[in-house]
């Protein structure tokens, strides 16, 4: 029953494209038709000439047809050029032939009582006078059919292209999101496994810390875009999970001025320069170290700065040359969701490391 069904439907929504499209072009003939007759009554103050154009409409009709159906798609783009060249110039002789012999067999006698007649041979052979003549009043709507069809199929073109690379950052933005989730669970689980080896009574509280944090990256950070309140609470857990672990060790300080809370930003935006500066300024540390975290949003302008001191640890890893997935992670999204309107600042020093982020978030 279905596959009946089916079979019966196309052919209704078919039938309802072809009218749209029998229409559409049979008010361009119609219209072209009336402007150009009206040009020549004006011109000539007699309405001889919409016997004319009326009279040369069939051959007009054939050749827009035959160049815009035939010749253009199925020679010339498929770089059939000699096939192309000999078909055109035969059509433009015969369409213009036949629309000579229109003029003059049918529509000339209804306004001209007496005048001698070409015959089809006399046509023929006035190949100069087709060509001069006839071929740019028959190939005009052609041509105006085929610079409209190069005009709409270059604007479709142009407009799939931008949709599959829409479709491909956003695809892209999934994937970089999807690194950060199991990267951030893999340091944090790390943590917690550091509390536990040392028996410590703040694992259930990092536990449920990190599951308030999971349940923010998992569920909540799907949407293109959240609120900036929304990134600085991550922003805080994952600063509170870390403070849980290293408590008095830490010179950490926290600044956030922000004037609309509402204001949008792309998530786990920052997230990764927070986890990259606890990873590389307390991880192995046997002084107290220095990180120091100011985020400030003013009239949808975006300043975010970080700095932290390096340990011995994080300087054999500056050594070794290896950029974290955080890194390349954030410059990636920066890239995709805020082009050109975006500015990072890094300043990697033997004992220090400063970044600087601005963000244009209109």
């Amino acid at each position: 029953m279905f596959t009946l069904a089916f079979m019966k439907s196309p052919p209704k929504f078919l039938d309802h494209i072809l009218r749209y499209r029998i229409a559409s072009h049979l008010l361009f003939w119609v219209f072209f038709l009336a402007i150009f007759s009206l040009l020549g009554t004006l011109n000539t103050g007699t309405l001889d000439h919409i016997y004319n154009y009326a009279a040369m409409l069939p051959a007009q009709v054939l050749a827009a047809y035959t160049l815009n159906y035939y010749q253009v798609p199925k020679l010339l783009f498929k770089k059939r050029y000699g096939a192309f060249a000999l078909s055109f110039l035969l059509s433009v002789y015969l369409i213009s032939a036949l629309a000579r012999w229109c003029v003059i067999h049918i529509a000339e006698p209804l306004f001209r009582e007496e005048f001698t007649q070409e015959s089809i041979v006399e046509i023929l052979s006035d190949v100069p006078y087709l060509f001069g003549v006839y071929f740019p009043v028959v190939y005009i709507y052609a041509f105006i059919i085929l610079i409209v069809k190069i005009i709409k199929s270059r604007f479709n073109e142009k407009h799939e292209i931008e949709i599959l690379q829409k479709e491909k950052a956003k695809s892209e933005l999934k994937f970089l999101k999807a690194q950060i989730q199991p990267h951030f669970l893999f340091n944090t689980l790390n943590n917690l496994y550091a509390l536990t080896l040392s028996k410590s009574d703040l694992a259930p509280t990092v536990v449920l810390k990190l599951s308030e944090l999971l349940d923010f990256i998992l569920y909540q950070s799907n949407e293109p875009f959240i609120t900036i309140e929304k990134e600085m609470e991550l922003i805080q857990g994952f600063i509170d999970l870390e403070q849980l672990r290293y408590g008095e060790e830490l010179d950490l300080v926290f600044e956030h001025s922000i004037d609309e809370p509402s204001t949008h930003i792309a998530p786990l935006l920052l997230v990764p320069l927070v986890e990259n500066a606890f990873k590389h300024g307390s991880s192995g540390s046997d002084a107290k170290a220095k990180i120091h975290i100011h985020l400030m949003v003013l009239n949808q302008k975006l300043t975010f700065t970080i700095y932290n001191s390096k340990t011995e640890k994080a300087l054999d890893k500056v050594v070794s040359k290896k950029q974290g997935i955080g890194t390349f992670n954030l410059n990636r999204q920066l890239e995709l969701n805020y082009p050109n309107n975006h500015d990072l600042e890094v300043k990697d020093a033997e004992d220090s490391y400063w970044v600087k982020l601005s963000l244009d978030l209109q």
